[in-house]
């Protein structure tokens, strides 16, 4: 099965579907296109050799990370305001990610309840934590996603200044937060950047402290620099997503793929390393598996399916995606994750 023509196919269907400045919304980034062919093309550089004739001994796509059990590697980025995309939301994505035997990272900005999410989705879910301005609002919206019962946080901090933004149609809205956060009033003179956002943005003191109140599992989204992986692990974090955010905060980044090797190098031994931003394939997790990742997030391409065909078309990507990966397994003689980190690579 190949999985990009069904990817294209969703994507061209998600703009078709959906309104013009939706898709736009979605597929923004800080460098009008260009951040995201550079995170396309990280991965795509990497090149994997065919070994016909390998036997394969018990061939599985299986992960584990902390505790949880799923079939596959592939987990769901957070996504902001899902109905905007399709009726379904966030609630339709957990029931596909839930019959695709996989996880979800919820979103700070989800468009429907956490604690309806959890329970639809029939399993608990990972929560991406924005930092809400101030401890007392973050912890707030800590407790609630912890009552609703999720298995993890993950603390997305490489967005402190907000670039993609769009007017929510009447309806849809941040349901979870108390009161979306609002940039204090400037004074003549002030920076909008750094005398407005960057009062409300967290600080490695504010990670430590949240770590303090977190008993679950705690990983950083949004690094992309060996000591900031490190200075996360001191600080006692479970695990980091090496992501550039999918291009949306700062143009001109390195790719995932460039900067992926020396984070594990560093820190690999000391905790779990997820990815994102540009896997657009099954054989795009495939690579980033064997260069030492533990799991893989998507973003966009789930969307697409969301915007075609709700819930059933989120289950079709995941499961494309997911044949790929055992595809490209199959065809290099590798049976499961752990013997992925055996490949080599060529650089095209």
């Amino acid at each position: 099965m190949q999985s990009l023509p069904l990817l294209s196919y969703f994507a061209q269907q998600a703009q078709a579907k959906l309104p013009a400045d939706v898709w736009h919304y979605l597929q923004s980034d800080a460098g009008n296109g260009l951040q995201l062919q550079v995170n396309e093309a990280g991965w795509q550089s990497k090149k994997v050799c065919p070994r016909p004739l390998q036997p394969l001994h018990q061939p599985n796509t299986r992960c584990s990370i902390f505790g949880e059990q799923w079939a596959h590697p592939i987990l769901l980025a957070p996504v902001a305001y899902q109905r905007l995309f399709h009726a379904d939301g966030e609630i339709g994505t957990a029931v596909a990610c839930n019959a695709q035997q996989g996880q979800m990272m919820v979103s700070s900005l989800a468009s429907q309840a956490v604690s309806e999410i959890v329970m639809q989705a029939q399993q608990p879910l990972w929560f991406q934590l924005y930092w809400q301005g101030d401890r007392e609002r973050t912890q707030a919206l800590l407790h609630k996603a912890v009552a609703a019962g999720i298995s993890a946080v993950v603390f997305t901090v490489d967005a402190p200044v907000k670039q993609a933004l769009i007017d929510l149609p009447e309806g849809i809205s941040a349901v979870n937060l108390a009161q979306p956060l609002a940039m204090r009033p400037l004074q003549t003179g002030q920076s909008t950047v750094f005398d407005g956002w960057m009062t409300q943005a967290p600080t490695w003191d504010d990670v430590a402290w949240l770590r303090q109140q977190v008993n679950l599992p705690l990983l950083l989204k949004g690094l992309m620099h060996v000591e900031d992986a490190q200075r996360a692990v001191e600080c006692g974090c479970d695990g980091v997503v090496i992501s550039n955010h999918g291009g949306r905060v700062l143009d001109s980044t390195p790719s995932v793929a460039a900067v992926l090797p020396t984070i594990v190098a560093a820190v690999g031994s000391q905790c779990k390393i997820l990815v994102d931003s540009g896997v657009r394939s099954g054989q795009d997790v495939f690579k980033a598996l064997a260069m030492g990742a533990d799991a893989v997030c998507i973003g966009r391409p789930y969307i697409w399916g969301l915007a075609a065909e709700g819930a059933m078309g989120v289950a079709k990507v995941i499961r494309t995606l997911r044949d790929e990966l055992e595809m490209t397994m199959a065809l290099t003689g590798v049976s499961n994750l752990a013997e992925l980190r055996q490949v080599e690579f060529f650089e095209s």
